[in-house]
């Protein structure tokens, strides 16, 4: 076998590897994550080159894009963790806009139905939830529900998304919607 074909059957390797790392990772959080939930506010219910989907909006991911994009505007600007302030502000303490593929942690706690919200310092029971920057917005786990074509009128109620959270990295996978009575859909 010559050294091109080896070093492609290499690269071959290295990327389904990392591809099913990753898909591994997302799984394990899936059984062993903690569950949390996140306001959604549901928007364009279909798509018609992908299939039925949802497209998410979540609370929080708002808050958090005030929080960076206007802080001294918002009380949410002084829930940003220290990392957050580091990365998202020049030498004078100014705020600069979030770029693109930037990924972040905030801090969350959960009230008593297992709502995510945010807060500003640390305590016994504050979790870590990290976000990314994609198309100038806020993405918390995803921006996107697929489902089933023709079920849409099953989702319509949808009020919160249910989200398993790994406590070590603060990733969060999406595994399903819920009512206003945080029944599941």
């Amino acid at each position: 076998m010559s050294k091109i074909r080896l070093l492609i059957v290499l690269g071959a390797l290295l990327v389904l590897g990392a591809v099913n790392f990753s898909i591994y990772g997302k799984e394990r959080i899936k059984r062993e994550g903690e569950i949390i939930y996140l306001d959604l506010m549901p928007k364009d219910p279909r798509s018609l080159m992908q299939g039925d989907y949802m497209t998410l909006r979540f609370r929080l991911a708002q808050e958090i894009d005030t929080a960076i994009l206007h802080p001294q505007d918002s009380t949410s600007g002084a829930l940003l963790t220290q990392v957050d302030r580091t990365i998202l502000t020049t030498g004078r303490g100014r705020p600069l806009p979030p770029r693109e593929g930037q990924n972040g942690i905030v801090l969350i706690t959960l009230d008593e139905k297992r709502i995510a919200h945010l807060v500003g310092q640390p305590t016994s029971n504050t979790l870590k939830l990290r976000y990314r920057v994609r198309k100038n917005t806020i993405w918390l786990g995803t921006n996107g529900f697929f489902f089933e074509e023709g079920s849409a009128q099953r989702y319509e109620s949808a009020r919160y998304g249910e989200f398993r959270l790994d406590r070590n990295s603060g990733e969060a996978v999406l595994v399903g919607l819920r009512g206003a009575r945080m029944e599941a859909l």
